[in-house]
């Protein structure tokens, strides 16, 4: 079984990312969940981006470190959205990393200063097709970068705009994607493990 890391979005650690942490535990995975924002979570992802700007993208990283200290090296980085964006970063430059899973979420990795992807580290992308906050060349260059070391790289495109479709505290909620995901996810876990 793998180890994870789920990194949350800029709504903060909320039920439905810790619900998610629980269903990876129930498959057998040892999961971490850090609290970036501290105990405080937002129902509206502009209150929570606005938080995340007050805090400073340098602060959360500082946060995230500190926590990854605690942790193993061999693990699987997985986020969503502002962590997809983390965990993207941790799984590019942290040695020992087993994989990421990407959810809602993928920065190119210019925009990280960092040059290439290790061949080494698989990863698994997740979004909506219509998610305006997904953008398309950043998907696609993520795609190039990996494909330029052949690192294994899955794509799921999954119906709807939705941005957070697979958390159940979100208006956008998918039941139907959001398992088919999770599906999808274990399968990744099972042959990063």
């Amino acid at each position: 079984m793998s180890k994870v890391v789920l990194l949350h979005s800029a709504q903060g650690l909320r039920p439905g990312v810790e619900g998610w942490a629980a269903r990876l535990r129930e498959a057998g995975h040892e999961v971490w969940a850090p609290d970036l924002f501290e105990g405080r979570s937002f129902d509206e992802l502009e209150a929570g981006v606005a938080h995340r700007d007050e805090v400073g993208v340098p602060e959360l990283m500082r946060r995230a470190e500190a926590a990854l200290a605690e942790l193993p090296a061999d693990v699987v980085y997985a986020g969503f959205s502002m962590g997809a964006a983390s965990a993207g970063y941790y799984a590019a430059t942290r040695a020992g990393g087993r994989g990421a899973v990407l959810i809602s979420g993928v920065t190119p990795l210019a925009e990280f200063g960092v040059e290439t992807w290790p061949a080494t580290v698989a990863a698994q992308v997740h979004f909506a097709a219509e998610d305006p906050y997904v953008d398309r060349a950043g998907v696609e260059s993520f795609e190039h970068a990996l494909d330029a070391v052949r690192a294994r790289l899955e794509i799921h495109v999954y119906p709807g705009s939705a941005h957070l479709f697979a958390d159940p505290d979100s208006p956008g909620y998918d039941p139907a994607s959001a398992e088919l995901m999770l599906a999808r996810v274990l399968g990744f876990l099972e042959r990063q493990g």
